[in-house]
């Protein structure tokens, strides 16, 4: 399904702090699906976002991956049960369509920054925690080290940690997908390889390691093909390096999907680290 302007949508761009609620859809009667004009050029889109009951204010934002839209862990089969663990500890939730294949570009770091800030401002929220994985996992350390401030603990499964470098190695896959990536990175940075390269480099996870002062969980497949686990091995060697912490597993032969059913114990694992704050 691909994101789209609803039927009551306004027409004009809305200011930064507005934006438009109704309930999700039917079959989710407790999400409301926010729609909003993006501060930075006003393109039109949205994000899903439930309530929870922890009394701190705790939230997750979930990313979702490339090919799919904000509202992926509610669709898909083998993400469902990521939301029930999400819903089950009563953590409010998040799930921005944020550009649909945009790789967490600058464009992507101010929507999402926007979005968080009106989290706090209409439900008080007072912690995010970043739980995603592929483009989404991407999504979330680069987003924390552009705005640690905002970030309370990461996990990111299967993540590209260096998005220059990952973009080189894909560009010379012959896999349709990763053709499809390497176009959708390429346009989401600039078109004009100058900026692409600056913003790639503003966006290197692992040159800027030591913003990561969050606890981060990393979980990888040895055999991923898509995003391959040298990406996340040099992200947790530079971090040893600086004598930073993270909870790093490798998964012996694993795919691309194989970290998805390590979600909610990863997800309790970066929590247990989390000083709680009292609600905003």
């Amino acid at each position: 399904m691909k994101p789209g302007k609803s039927d009551n949508a306004q027409t004009e761009p809305q200011r930064l702090g507005n934006s438009r609620r109704r309930a999700a859809s039917s079959d989710q009667p407790n999400v409301e699906r926010w729609e909003y004009s993006s501060p930075v050029d006003g393109r039109r889109d949205w994000a899903l976002v439930r309530d929870g009951h922890d009394t701190t204010g705790r939230w997750v934002v979930v990313l979702h991956g490339h090919g799919a839209t904000g509202d992926q862990i509610f669709t898909q089969e083998y993400l469902k049960q990521r939301e029930r663990e999400i819903a089950e500890l009563g953590l409010g939730l998040l799930c921005p369509n944020l550009r649909g294949n945009a790789w967490m570009c600058p464009a992507a770091v101010d929507d999402l920054r926007f979005l968080l800030n009106l989290v706090r401002e209409r439900r008080g929220a007072s912690q995010f925690v970043f739980c995603s994985g592929s483009m989404g996992g991407t999504g979330n350390l680069i987003y924390a080290i552009r705005h640690p401030e905002d970030v309370a603990g990461v996990v990111a499964l299967c993540p590209a940690t260096d998005i220059g470098g990952y973009c080189e190695w894909a560009a010379r896959s012959d896999l349709p997908v990763l053709q499809e990536i390497v176009a959708a990175i390429e346009s989401s940075y600039g078109r004009e390889r100058t900026m692409r390269q600056k913003e790639y480099a503003a966006n290197s996870v692992v040159a800027h390691a030591s913003r990561l002062t969050m606890p981060l969980a990393i979980i990888h497949g040895d055999a991923d093909p898509i995003i391959p686990v040298s990406q996340s091995r040099n992200l947790v060697r530079r971090l040893r390096e600086q004598n930073m912490q993270v909870w790093y597993k490798e998964i012996p032969g694993g795919d691309h999907n194989a970290p998805i059913p390590e979600f909610g114990a990863a997800l309790l694992t970066v929590l247990d680290k989390i000083p709680r704050q009292e609600r905003a």
